[in-house]
């Protein structure tokens, strides 16, 4: 499968589907080691509406081999360029009845190891013992998202809305949105394929209303250093 031709379209509107780069096996596999995993750490989040995983690939590391194949491989290097790493991932299952949504919003911060006082950097929070930090731009604007769906995904529960092109606009506040000129797009997306986006990207994401599960695996990629005084606190290679 050639991916080159999606390179133009990540560049231009901020994202892009690709379909079929995980066979309905290779999906099952990744489905039951997530169901395998002990769900009792501070990185896990179950409710009735939501399960989420932070820190996934450390989490539950033997997806690890299972989805750095060489399609994905192959993905980041044509579409992204060498170098790439993987800084942070997120696995969110959505069930069949969730009444969840998330607003639309720009990607704004990186996961880092400590918390140093450095210019360009503020916004810092924590989660699950985790710094959180909204970086200077030129480091949001290197960062790729793969977005792995293990369920088909359409409007009815929960494909991400994007407004393309979003991307190119630094950082895009959705209330100053100008609705005469922007237009909301759907990703629709079946199991196996992935959408890749870049994070300064404005989404959204709708409540359930088909009662079918929506279960992505959230992965973001870099292949710039931070500055010494820090580092990426999930870098992981790609090579297995």
């Amino acid at each position: 499968m050639s991916f080159s031709k999606y390179k133009n379209e990540i560049e231009e509107n901020g994202f892009a589907v690709i379909p079929e780069v995980f066979t309905k096996a290779e999906i099952n596999t990744i489905a039951s080691y997530i169901d395998e995993a002990d769900t009792n750490n501070d990185t896990f989040r179950k409710s009735a509406g939501l399960f989420a995983i932070r820190q996934f690939l450390r989490e539950v590391p033997k997806t690890q081999q299972k989805i750095f194949n060489s399609r994905f491989q192959n993905i980041v290097e044509t579409l992204f360029g060498e170098g790439y790493f993987s800084i942070k991932s997120i696995y969110f299952d959505k069930p069949e009845k969730s009444n969840w949504f998330v607003a639309l919003h720009q990607d704004l911060s990186i996961s880092v190891d400590k918390k140093v006082e450095l210019d360009g950097f503020s916004s810092w929070t924590i989660k699950q013992k985790q710094f959180a930090v909204q970086p200077p731009l030129p480091i949001l604007e290197n960062i790729y998202t793969i977005r792995i769906h293990l369920d088909d995904t359409d409007e009815n529960n929960g494909a991400l809305k994007v407004i393309p092109k979003s991307h190119s606009k630094g950082i895009y506040r959705p209330e100053t949105i100008d609705w005469e000129t922007e237009k909301v797009t759907t990703c629709n997306v079946n199991a196996g394929g992935v959408m890749i986006m870049k994070p300064l990207l404005l989404h959204s994401s709708e409540r359930t209303t088909n009662n079918k599960k929506r279960r992505v695996i959230h992965i973001e990629l870099a292949n710039k250093q931070l500055p010494p005084e820090i580092e990426w606190a999930e870098k992981l290679s790609l090579k297995n």
